[in-house]
């Protein structure tokens, strides 16, 4: 089994499920999944997504140089 850190800073290699872009929104679903998304795919569908989520990590702010803490939440 393999252990993973809950609600670790999204990396490059982490990359949106819709167009393959770098990821900066993570998404835990309330049924257990996980979505990762681009800003611009985050954005798109974040009040659906807000009405599926366990929790809504948004790494956005790093776009812009903000000194955003990791794993900020909306």
């Amino acid at each position: 089994m393999t252990a993973t850190l809950a609600n670790a800073t999204l990396t490059a290699a982490d990359r949106c499920d819709r167009c393959g872009a770098r990821a900066y929104v993570r998404v835990t679903l309330s049924s257990g999944g996980e979505l990762l998304f681009c800003a611009h795919h985050g954005r798109e569908h974040e009040e659906k997504l807000r009405q599926v989520a366990a929790d809504i990590t948004d790494e956005t702010a790093s776009l812009h140089g903000a000194d955003a803490p990791s794993g900020d939440q909306r």
